[in-house]
């Protein structure tokens, strides 16, 4: 496949798994920055290597092979995360676009010595899961932050937004994966959330809190 191909089935890949459902050609032009007329050429050469089913003016989604191809791309970027933050001790918001470039290596021998040299991690440094040389992805109870109800306690497990700026934002806060967040009150104008970390009381948005997965403890 072509680096262009790759970034297609890794798009349909996110799309479907935060849907479920079918995704239209419009989702993937927004996502993929570029025009829905771009987007048909596209998915018609996909779908003649079997990688996705396409019907013209219906939704697209990822057959078997696609779907596998897909996690080895997701597995190959998120390997590359935990690798740039653990050995070459980059920051958290730093890796994406580094891993965007090193998920095109196609050498599966590399990718697999990568796995068992990090010592087979499940997650990448934004709590995303890691699927493995086969596909399987091991899930993890998670829900929002926002969804806490008060005097709950949950341990941060992961991030929905994982744009630099969010990244940075949580390091200032002192907020990282594995920290214990106490759910305080919600305000119910704006429904900003008080939340305790690290023995520190602060007032945080409904955006914010709507972006941090936690696993209740």
């Amino acid at each position: 496949m072509t680096f262009s191909e790759e970034n297609y089935l890794k798009s349909i890949y996110h799309l479907t798994a935060a849907s479920e459902t079918e995704v239209s050609t419009n989702a993937i032009a927004e996502i993929m920055e570029t025009k829905a007329s771009s987007v048909t050429d596209m998915l018609k050469k996909l779908a003649e290597k079997d990688l996705v089913n396409y019907k013209k003016y219906q939704g697209v989604s990822l057959t078997e092979n696609g779907k596998l191809a897909a996690k080895m791309i997701v597995r190959k970027h998120r390997l590359w995360e935990v690798f740039l933050v653990e050995k070459l001790n980059f920051s958290w918001d730093e890796v994406h676009d580094i891993a965007e470039q090193l998920e095109h290596i196609k050498s599966e021998q590399l990718i697999n010595r990568l796995d068992d040299f990090l010592g087979n991690p499940t997650e990448d440094p934004h709590g995303d899961p890691i699927p493995d040389a086969n596909g399987r992805i091991i899930k993890i109870e998670k829900q929002l932050l926002s969804e806490l109800e008060e005097n709950q306690t949950g341990v941060c497990v992961g991030v929905k937004d994982t744009s630099s700026e969010f990244l940075k934002y949580l390091d200032k806060q002192g907020i990282a994966l594995g920290s214990k967040i106490e759910f305080l009150s919600k305000e119910s104008f704006d429904l900003s959330v008080k939340i305790k970390v690290n023995e520190r009381e602060l007032s945080i948005s409904n955006k914010i809190a709507s972006n941090l997965f936690v696993k209740l403890v």
